[in-house]
Protein backbone atom coordinates (compact mmCIF):
# COMPACT_ATOMS: atom_id res chain seq x y z
CA UNK A 1 0.00 0.00 0.00
CA UNK A 2 1.27 3.45 -0.78
CA UNK A 3 0.58 6.43 1.69
CA UNK A 4 1.57 9.41 2.48
CA UNK A 5 3.81 9.68 6.00
CA UNK A 6 4.15 12.24 8.68
CA UNK A 7 6.07 9.12 11.07
CA UNK A 8 9.76 10.28 11.86
CA UNK A 9 12.23 7.34 12.04
CA UNK A 10 11.90 7.14 15.68
CA UNK A 11 8.21 7.39 16.26
CA UNK A 12 8.27 4.64 13.84
CA UNK A 13 10.19 2.50 16.32
CA UNK A 14 7.63 3.78 19.16
CA UNK A 15 4.81 2.42 17.76
CA UNK A 16 6.59 -1.01 16.54
CA UNK A 17 7.35 -1.53 20.67
CA UNK A 18 4.00 -0.52 21.21
CA UNK A 19 2.56 -3.05 19.18
CA UNK A 20 5.23 -5.76 20.23
CA UNK A 21 4.30 -4.95 24.15
CA UNK A 22 0.84 -5.10 23.43
CA UNK A 23 0.93 -9.00 21.96
CA UNK A 24 3.19 -9.77 24.54
CA UNK A 25 1.09 -9.21 27.29
CA UNK A 26 -1.57 -11.36 25.42
CA UNK A 27 -4.05 -8.04 24.73
CA UNK A 28 -6.15 -7.58 21.66
CA UNK A 29 -6.20 -3.78 20.25
CA UNK A 30 -9.62 -3.94 21.18
CA UNK A 31 -9.35 -5.15 25.11
CA UNK A 32 -6.36 -2.14 25.23
CA UNK A 33 -9.04 -0.05 24.36
CA UNK A 34 -11.87 -1.01 26.32
CA UNK A 35 -9.70 -1.15 29.39
CA UNK A 36 -8.56 2.62 28.93
CA UNK A 37 -11.71 3.86 27.49
CA UNK A 38 -10.16 4.80 24.02
CA UNK A 39 -11.76 4.05 20.75
CA UNK A 40 -10.34 1.07 19.17
CA UNK A 41 -9.10 3.14 16.00
CA UNK A 42 -7.08 4.83 18.59
CA UNK A 43 -4.92 1.89 19.49
CA UNK A 44 -4.84 1.09 16.25
CA UNK A 45 -3.44 4.75 15.01
CA UNK A 46 -0.80 4.64 17.87
CA UNK A 47 0.38 1.09 16.91
CA UNK A 48 0.32 2.74 13.07
CA UNK A 49 2.55 5.68 13.89
CA UNK A 50 -0.82 7.93 12.38
CA UNK A 51 -0.73 9.70 15.71
CA UNK A 52 1.80 10.43 18.45
CA UNK A 53 1.37 9.64 21.77
CA UNK A 54 1.38 12.36 24.25
CA UNK A 55 2.96 10.99 27.82
CA UNK A 56 0.64 10.21 29.45
CA UNK A 57 -1.35 8.12 27.17
CA UNK A 58 1.98 6.45 27.23
CA UNK A 59 1.97 5.77 31.22
CA UNK A 60 -1.45 4.45 30.31
CA UNK A 61 -0.35 1.98 27.88
CA UNK A 62 2.60 0.99 29.53
CA UNK A 63 1.12 0.52 32.68
CA UNK A 64 -1.94 -2.02 31.35
CA UNK A 65 1.43 -3.73 29.03
CA UNK A 66 2.79 -4.49 32.93
CA UNK A 67 6.00 -3.42 32.15
CA UNK A 68 8.26 -2.67 34.94
CA UNK A 69 8.93 1.28 35.75
CA UNK A 70 12.51 0.75 35.80
CA UNK A 71 12.08 -0.27 31.89
CA UNK A 72 9.61 2.31 31.18
CA UNK A 73 12.09 5.01 30.63
CA UNK A 74 13.30 4.33 26.89
CA UNK A 75 9.93 4.18 25.34
CA UNK A 76 10.36 8.06 26.98
CA UNK A 77 12.95 8.63 25.53
CA UNK A 78 12.05 7.33 21.76
CA UNK A 79 8.46 9.75 22.44
CA UNK A 80 10.87 12.82 22.74
CA UNK A 81 13.06 11.92 20.05
CA UNK A 82 10.58 11.78 17.66
CA UNK A 83 9.91 15.13 18.37
CA UNK A 84 13.98 16.00 18.53
CA UNK A 85 15.05 18.92 15.53
CA UNK A 86 17.19 17.84 13.01
CA UNK A 87 19.85 20.25 10.95
CA UNK A 88 17.15 20.53 8.23
CA UNK A 89 14.80 22.13 10.49
CA UNK A 90 16.81 25.37 9.93
CA UNK A 91 15.66 25.54 6.49
CA UNK A 92 11.79 24.75 7.59
CA UNK A 93 10.94 28.39 5.28
CA UNK A 94 12.29 26.94 2.18
CA UNK A 95 11.40 22.96 1.99
CA UNK A 96 7.95 20.85 2.40
CA UNK A 97 7.21 19.10 5.51
CA UNK A 98 7.42 16.01 3.35
CA UNK A 99 10.76 16.83 1.78
CA UNK A 100 11.87 17.37 5.38
CA UNK A 101 10.49 13.87 6.40
CA UNK A 102 12.56 12.47 3.40
CA UNK A 103 15.67 14.05 5.15
CA UNK A 104 15.29 12.44 8.45
CA UNK A 105 14.58 9.15 6.86
CA UNK A 106 17.83 9.39 5.06
CA UNK A 107 19.92 10.87 7.65
CA UNK A 108 18.86 8.18 9.65
CA UNK A 109 19.49 5.12 6.92
CA UNK A 110 22.46 2.98 7.09
CA UNK A 111 21.36 2.40 3.19
CA UNK A 112 20.55 4.18 0.35
CA UNK A 113 19.58 2.57 -2.91
CA UNK A 114 17.99 4.88 -5.56
CA UNK A 115 17.16 3.96 -9.16
CA UNK A 116 17.65 7.53 -11.17
CA UNK A 117 16.45 7.72 -14.28
CA UNK A 118 15.67 11.61 -15.69
CA UNK A 119 18.24 13.70 -13.78
CA UNK A 120 20.74 12.60 -11.34
CA UNK A 121 19.81 11.75 -7.85
CA UNK A 122 19.68 15.64 -5.35
CA UNK A 123 22.40 14.04 -3.07
CA UNK A 124 25.02 13.82 -5.77
CA UNK A 125 24.49 16.88 -7.52
CA UNK A 126 27.02 19.89 -7.99
CA UNK A 127 25.91 23.08 -6.69
CA UNK A 128 25.30 24.79 -10.07
CA UNK A 129 23.43 21.73 -11.28
CA UNK A 130 21.07 21.48 -8.26
CA UNK A 131 20.57 25.24 -8.82
CA UNK A 132 19.48 24.37 -12.34
CA UNK A 133 17.12 21.50 -11.49
CA UNK A 134 15.54 23.33 -8.42
CA UNK A 135 14.80 26.28 -10.41
CA UNK A 136 13.12 24.17 -13.13
CA UNK A 137 11.08 22.40 -10.78
CA UNK A 138 9.99 25.58 -8.36
CA UNK A 139 9.39 27.84 -11.77
CA UNK A 140 8.06 30.97 -9.99
CA UNK A 141 9.87 30.72 -6.50
CA UNK A 142 11.90 33.65 -5.18
CA UNK A 143 15.85 33.09 -5.82
CA UNK A 144 16.29 32.93 -1.65
CA UNK A 145 14.14 30.09 -1.57
CA UNK A 146 15.89 28.22 -4.05
CA UNK A 147 19.40 28.93 -2.36
CA UNK A 148 18.37 27.27 0.48
CA UNK A 149 17.19 24.60 -1.58
CA UNK A 150 20.40 24.05 -3.38
CA UNK A 151 22.38 24.81 0.13
CA UNK A 152 19.74 21.23 1.45
CA UNK A 153 21.00 19.00 -0.95
CA UNK A 154 24.86 20.35 -0.88
CA UNK A 155 24.24 19.42 3.01
CA UNK A 156 23.00 16.49 2.34
CA UNK A 157 25.78 15.24 0.16
CA UNK A 158 28.67 16.61 2.31
CA UNK A 159 27.03 14.53 5.09
CA UNK A 160 26.62 11.30 3.14
CA UNK A 161 30.52 11.75 1.97
CA UNK A 162 31.65 12.01 5.87
CA UNK A 163 29.80 9.04 7.63
CA UNK A 164 30.78 6.21 6.26
CA UNK A 165 28.68 4.18 8.33
CA UNK A 166 25.99 4.84 5.80
CA UNK A 167 26.21 3.96 2.21
CA UNK A 168 24.35 5.12 -1.25
CA UNK A 169 24.03 2.73 -3.87
CA UNK A 170 22.47 3.94 -6.98
CA UNK A 171 21.79 3.00 -10.48
CA UNK A 172 22.23 6.11 -12.86
CA UNK A 173 20.12 5.45 -16.68
CA UNK A 174 22.32 6.48 -19.20
CA UNK A 175 19.84 9.04 -20.23
CA UNK A 176 20.92 10.69 -17.15
CA UNK A 177 24.27 11.07 -18.54
CA UNK A 178 23.54 12.64 -21.69
CA UNK A 179 20.77 15.09 -20.48
CA UNK A 180 22.32 18.40 -20.55
CA UNK A 181 20.78 20.00 -17.45
CA UNK A 182 22.34 23.62 -17.54
CA UNK A 183 24.54 23.48 -21.07
CA UNK A 184 27.83 21.73 -21.80
CA UNK A 185 30.00 23.26 -19.09
CA UNK A 186 27.78 22.72 -15.88
CA UNK A 187 26.91 18.90 -17.32
CA UNK A 188 31.00 18.53 -18.04
CA UNK A 189 31.54 19.26 -14.01
CA UNK A 190 28.51 17.50 -13.03
CA UNK A 191 29.85 14.14 -14.39
CA UNK A 192 33.36 14.87 -13.06
CA UNK A 193 31.60 15.21 -9.90
CA UNK A 194 30.15 11.87 -10.07
CA UNK A 195 33.89 10.88 -10.87
CA UNK A 196 34.88 11.72 -7.84
CA UNK A 197 32.12 10.77 -5.61
CA UNK A 198 32.43 7.44 -7.26
CA UNK A 199 35.93 7.14 -5.49
CA UNK A 200 34.53 7.17 -2.08
CA UNK A 201 34.33 4.03 -0.06
CA UNK A 202 30.67 4.19 1.01
CA UNK A 203 29.40 5.28 -2.17
CA UNK A 204 29.00 3.01 -5.25
CA UNK A 205 27.35 4.33 -8.89
CA UNK A 206 26.55 2.02 -11.76
CA UNK A 207 25.37 3.24 -15.19
CA UNK A 208 22.44 1.20 -16.77
CA UNK A 209 22.74 1.36 -20.72
CA UNK A 210 20.25 2.35 -22.77
CA UNK A 211 20.99 -1.01 -24.91
CA UNK A 212 19.73 -2.67 -22.43
CA UNK A 213 16.14 -2.29 -23.23
CA UNK A 214 12.89 -2.90 -21.04
CA UNK A 215 14.03 -3.54 -16.63
CA UNK A 216 11.53 -4.15 -13.56
CA UNK A 217 11.68 -0.18 -13.23
CA UNK A 218 10.43 1.63 -16.26
CA UNK A 219 7.79 3.16 -14.04
CA UNK A 220 10.33 5.65 -12.76
CA UNK A 221 12.62 6.97 -9.94
CA UNK A 222 12.62 4.96 -6.58
CA UNK A 223 14.65 5.05 -3.30
CA UNK A 224 14.72 2.33 -0.58
CA UNK A 225 15.92 3.16 2.69
CA UNK A 226 17.38 0.65 5.29
CA UNK A 227 17.91 1.21 8.45
CA UNK A 228 20.43 -0.12 11.28
CA UNK A 229 18.15 -1.18 13.87
CA UNK A 230 16.46 -4.56 13.39
CA UNK A 231 12.92 -3.35 14.14
CA UNK A 232 13.11 -0.26 11.83
CA UNK A 233 11.81 -2.14 8.42
CA UNK A 234 12.76 -0.74 5.04
CA UNK A 235 10.70 1.88 3.43
CA UNK A 236 10.60 2.90 -0.31
CA UNK A 237 10.48 6.74 -1.20
CA UNK A 238 8.97 8.09 -4.36
CA UNK A 239 8.67 11.28 -5.10
CA UNK A 240 5.86 12.92 -7.40
CA UNK A 241 5.74 16.08 -8.71
CA UNK A 242 3.44 17.91 -6.05
CA UNK A 243 4.46 15.01 -2.83
CA UNK A 244 6.36 12.18 -1.59
CA UNK A 245 5.08 8.74 -1.48
CA UNK A 246 6.11 6.09 1.00
CA UNK A 247 5.88 1.98 0.34
CA UNK A 248 6.24 0.00 3.90
CA UNK A 249 4.13 -3.67 3.48
CA UNK A 250 6.71 -5.80 3.30
CA UNK A 251 5.54 -7.38 0.27
CA UNK A 252 5.87 -4.50 -1.46
CA UNK A 253 8.98 -3.34 -0.50
CA UNK A 254 10.42 -6.35 -1.19
CA UNK A 255 8.90 -6.04 -4.95
CA UNK A 256 11.02 -2.93 -4.79
CA UNK A 257 14.03 -4.60 -3.91
CA UNK A 258 13.93 -7.55 -6.16
CA UNK A 259 13.67 -4.56 -8.83
CA UNK A 260 16.70 -2.71 -7.39
CA UNK A 261 19.07 -5.84 -7.37
CA UNK A 262 17.66 -6.64 -10.60
CA UNK A 263 18.38 -3.49 -12.44
CA UNK A 264 22.04 -3.71 -10.45
CA UNK A 265 22.36 -7.20 -12.35
CA UNK A 266 21.58 -5.35 -15.98
CA UNK A 267 24.02 -2.24 -14.94
CA UNK A 268 27.52 -1.93 -15.69
CA UNK A 269 29.72 -2.89 -12.44
CA UNK A 270 31.18 0.62 -10.61
CA UNK A 271 34.76 0.19 -12.68
CA UNK A 272 32.84 -0.26 -15.63
CA UNK A 273 30.55 2.66 -15.17
CA UNK A 274 33.33 5.20 -14.24
CA UNK A 275 34.81 4.25 -17.26
CA UNK A 276 31.44 4.81 -19.41
CA UNK A 277 30.63 7.79 -17.74
CA UNK A 278 34.63 9.38 -18.30
CA UNK A 279 33.78 8.27 -22.29
CA UNK A 280 30.48 10.86 -21.85
CA UNK A 281 32.66 13.34 -20.86
CA UNK A 282 35.69 12.66 -23.64
CA UNK A 283 33.14 12.60 -26.08
CA UNK A 284 30.95 15.97 -25.11
CA UNK A 285 34.20 17.38 -24.95
CA UNK A 286 35.46 16.17 -28.53
CA UNK A 287 31.75 16.90 -29.79
CA UNK A 288 32.40 20.83 -28.47
CA UNK A 289 35.79 21.36 -30.23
Amino acid sequence: MVQRRRKTVRGRRLSTELKRLREKAGISGEQAASQLDWSQSKVSRIENGRITVNAKDLRSLLSLYEVPEEKQGKYFELSKGSKVKGWWEAYADAIPRDYADYIELETEACAILTYSPQIINGILQTEEYAKRVVQSALLISPPGEVARRVSVRMERQERLVKDCSRALSIVLDEAVLRRKVGGPEVMSAQLRHLLMLAEQENVTIRVLPSEVGEHPATAGEFTILQFPEEDDTDVVHVEAMTSSLYVEEEAEVFRYTLAFNQLCSLALDPPESKAFIASVIDGEERTES
